[in-house]
């Protein structure tokens, strides 16, 4: 009898252990949370835990409360498919992220492999939902693509800036190539003759070759398809050869660490990004909460928190987490996000506004006045 007891006490406890198990819901976000494009990283992260506070505030997930996972890819495509494995064996059914596109577009494959629901906040490259894994759908992403702020960009510089000597150069990795490449298809189309197109290597810290080279071809605007880091120490080396050039770049601009490098050295800088999300109404309140917490939602912070929201929003309809009923309802849903209300179309790309240009004056980015 004793015995029996016993047994139904163990398997009590263990049926006990497993409902708190199946309790929680398991997502995830990755991005270079190390290296020299950890600020982007940071963002996520920011945006990621506080979408997971609030929605578990409020209930959860279908009763279920959600647990965050954070994986760090170092933008290295080959860190981020072990990154996407992890996550997998995990049980994570959502992935926010990653940032890099030469990150996010090789772990696609794996998520859709395992099932895993995939919302980048940043990656802009086309080819990540163009040749998502799953033609069905399961890769999605909440900012723009390349082409759409090459066009915006390329236009710009062939009307505002006519007359103006242009190079356009990039680091080679498939969101600064693919950046550069299509503002510069873009350029060409308006009207605009480029003055010259070269590559560079990331991570260096001496530009000074690149920087004579533009010196001596006296060009006017220098059009970078890369990240903060490189951007900002050609154009505290142009200053420094006493080049007024104007430095213009795309989204990856959008950190405060650009001025840290740069000083005033980066002022007129301008870049391309979508418009702000801190200035929507509807994002009010959440971006006093991460001030109040000395965190400014700048960049792809609120774009990590929507990817989040609109997850869990489809998950409502969908009734449950599975892949497939997931990926009927982001097909088909229409979310209401800090970003403003979005859907996602046949490929998998938002449906919200497009790119906007900014300007950076006196250590802070804004709007450039018309």
């Amino acid at each position: 009898m004793k015995k029996a007891i016993l047994s139904g006490m163990i398997a009590t406890a263990l049926v006990s252990v497993s409902a708190l198990a199946q309790a929680e819901i398991v997502i995830g976000t990755a991005g270079p949370m190390t290296g020299q494009y950890a600020s982007f990283g940071a963002q996520m992260k920011a945006g990621a835990e506080q979408a997971v506070a609030d929605i578990n505030a409020a209930g959860g997930v279908l009763g279920q409360q959600l647990r965050l996972i954070v994986g760090d890819d170092a933008c290295d495509p080959k860190q981020a498919v072990a990154v996407a494995n992890q996550m997998a064996s995990e049980g994570a059914v959502l992935m926010a992220g990653h940032f890099c596109s030469g990150s996010s577009i090789p772990a696609s494959s794996v998520y859709a492999d395992e099932g895993v629901v995939q919302i980048s906040p940043a990656s802009t490259n086309p080819k990540f939902t163009d040749e998502r894994p799953d033609p069905q759908g399961g890769t999605y992403r909440v900012c723009g693509r390349d082409d759409q702020q090459g066009d915006v960009a390329g236009a710009f510089l062939a009307n505002e800036m006519k007359g103006k000597k242009v190079a356009f150069v990039h680091d080679k990795t498939a969101y600064g190539k693919g950046l550069a490449d299509a503002t510069m298809a873009a350029y060409e189309k308006a009207g605009g003759k480029p003055a010259m197109y070269e590559a560079y290597t990331a991570g260096e810290k001496d530009y000074t070759a690149l920087v004579s080279k533009l010196k001596q071809s006296s060009i006017d605007i220098l059009y970078v398809g890369g990240y903060h880091t490189e951007a900002g120490l050609m154009v505290r080396q142009m200053r420094d050869q006493g080049m007024k050039t104007t430095l213009v770049s795309g989204d990856a601009l959008v950190t405060d660490e650009y001025w840290s490098i740069t000083g005033d050295a980066g002022e007129g800088t301008l870049m391309t990004f979508s418009p702000d999300p801190r200035k929507n109404p509807g994002a009010e309140n959440l971006v006093k909460t991460f001030r109040a917490k000395g965190i400014e939602p700048e960049g792809y912070v609120l774009y990590t928190y929507a990817a989040i929201q609109a997850w869990a929003q489809a998950a409502k309809t969908a009734g449950k987490t599975d892949y497939a009923p997931m990926v009927k309802a982001l097909n088909s849903g229409k979310f209401q996000t800090v970003l403003g209300d979005l859907s996602f179309d046949g490929k998998g790309d938002v449906t919200l506004p497009g790119y906007v240009f900014y300007e950076w004056k006196d250590g802070k980015y804004g709007y450039l006045a018309k």
